[in-house]
């Protein structure tokens, strides 16, 4: 049967099941697409096209003999570069890696494929994984499909633009800093955050790296919040190892009915000054949510300076991040960061120190960062969710000149340090909260604007059932003009 490329993972997954489509033509719909679309925008840079093929046909002669297949079964779907697949590059951008085909699958894609989905490519990053923006020297520059002139967001901005132009059924990214978060509203997609440590991200990573990172986290991006929760039971979960001491066992959903959520809202901060197109739209939301009997509070607050908490992030991040650098990049930074001193409060100077930390201050900000998340647990007990923008601004202009803190977005007419966003990324992500990103609306340019829904630790299943109920009766996935 006929099928629409942005039809959710979960109805391809049922119409496979029930035999209405068959895997192989689900993949012919992508791989025409891929064709036809993806060179406008650069989202999806490597492929395993006769692989998947087998791997379909595979699946049609299973379930046309009665054999019961995953969740995902024959779901056509792609994945962040940054993942392990085998047979293919992992190069995070980097030219050293280039044509580089690594041997075994990353934990997760293993996960994905034992449900049945249908690996057949990967999606561009920055980088290093390290920027807002999509580009590199291996891949080239991705687009935004609202606006090819504007960015998809990153570091899983492949991933996001693929999603949002129909070139793919489900994703897989990542995100230490807003890098599934972010992406995802700047696309109009859906992208879940999870807590931390629910999902082992085995694999993702460079040359055979396997200490897990602090902060970042692996998880799925969608066009329904519903392919969300599909895609996190077949991911979540621990490794071989640590399967012998313990089972994910997430709560379910605090609230299913609307009404019945505590919804805390905080629309902007001075640290990280949020534009008007983004307030207003999650500013609208919450009137909504009002008008169907939810409990909505602009006022409170987890106990601690949401200022304070940003200076934390951006050590601990820049910490968490640290072990990439060369030496000589070691002694750039360690060079600038006494140059500067402790209180130069520029993103430069703040990555300075976090990027040379002593193991003796990191322990005073881990002390700290479970401080508050003690708070955030404290405010959890009175509130389901925390409404706040994914970022200060919808999609910005490509802008590849100078170091990140250089380049500047607009903000209510002002110019603001793209870095500055961050703020939104580490408020709740450094203390291990999911969150889900969700389309909620347009600025007045046509340009996708999405709500971050941060919830407590391990409330992962309320923050896509919030997704969820949004989408069901306020707004949802809508694909870009010109890939229809």
């Amino acid at each position: 049967m006929p099928i629409s490329p942005f039809a959710s993972a979960t109805r391809l997954a049922a119409l496979i099941r029930r035999r209405k489509l068959s895997a192989s033509d689900a993949l012919d719909v992508y791989l025409a697409r891929l064709e036809s679309h993806n060179p406008r925008i650069n989202a999806v840079i490597v492929t395993r096209i006769e692989a998947a093929r087998k791997e379909a046909r595979a699946i049609d002669r299973a379930l046309a003999k009665g054999v019961k297949l995953g969740p995902l079964a024959g779901v056509p779907m792609t994945v962040k570069e940054s993942f392990n697949v085998a047979g293919l590059p992992t190069t995070w951008g980097l030219t050293e890696h280039k044509g580089k085909a690594v041997a075994e699958d990353a934990l997760s894609v293993k996960r994905l494929k034992a449900a049945g989905a249908v690996i057949f490519g990967k999606t561009n990053v920055p980088v290093m994984l390290a920027d807002w923006q999509t580009y590199n020297p291996v891949y080239g520059t991705t687009s935004n499909p609202w606006d090819v002139a504007r960015v998809p967001g990153g570091s899983s901005g492949g991933a996001a633009a693929a999603l949002a132009a129909g070139l793919t059924g489900l994703e897989m990214g990542s995100d230490i800093g807003a890098s599934i978060r972010d992406p995802a509203h700047y696309c109009g997609v859906y992208g879940h955050k999870p807590s931390y440590g629910i999902c082992s991200p085995q694999g993702h990573a460079l040359a055979g790296a396997v200490a897990a990172q602090d902060i970042s986290v692996i998880g799925p991006l969608a066009r329904s919040a519903d392919d969300l929760k599909l895609a996190m039971g077949v991911i979540a979960g621990p490794d071989a190892i640590d399967a012998q001491g313990w089972k994910l066992a997430l709560p379910k959903p605090r609230k299913t009915v609307l009404k019945e959520f505590r919804i805390g809202v905080m629309l902007s901060h001075p640290t990280a000054e949020v534009d008007a197109s983004i307030q207003s739209a999650i500013e609208a939301l919450c009137r909504w949510c009002a008008k169907q009997k939810a409990k909505v509070d602009f006022k409170a607050r987890p106990d601690f300076d949401p200022a304070e908490a940003h200076r934390v992030f951006i050590a601990m991040v820049r910490a968490a991040t640290s072990g990439r650098q060369s030496a000589e990049q070691f002694a750039r930074w360690s060079k600038l960061a006494a140059q500067r001193g402790a209180q130069d409060m520029s993103y430069e100077a703040q990555a300075a120190r976090g990027n040379t930390l002593l193991y003796k201050d990191w322990l005073n900000l881990n002390e700290r960062r479970h401080q508050m998340r003690l708070a955030w647990a404290r405010f959890f007990e009175t509130h389901d969710v925390l409404l706040c923008p994914a970022a200060a601004t919808p999609a910005f202009p490509h802008n590849q000149k100078g170091e990140r803190w250089e380049r500047m977005i607009d903000v209510n007419g002002k110019p603001q340090p793209g870095t500055t966003q961050m703020f939104w990324a580490g408020y709740s992500g450094m203390c291990y909260l999911p969150s889900t990103v969700a389309p909620i609306g347009f600025s007045k340019e046509g340009l996708p604007v999405g709500v971050q829904i941060v919830g407590p630790q391990y409330g992962d299943a309320t923050t896509i059932e919030f997704a969820r109920q949004v989408e069901a009766g306020y707004a949802g996935f809508v694909p870009p003009g010109g890939f229809e």
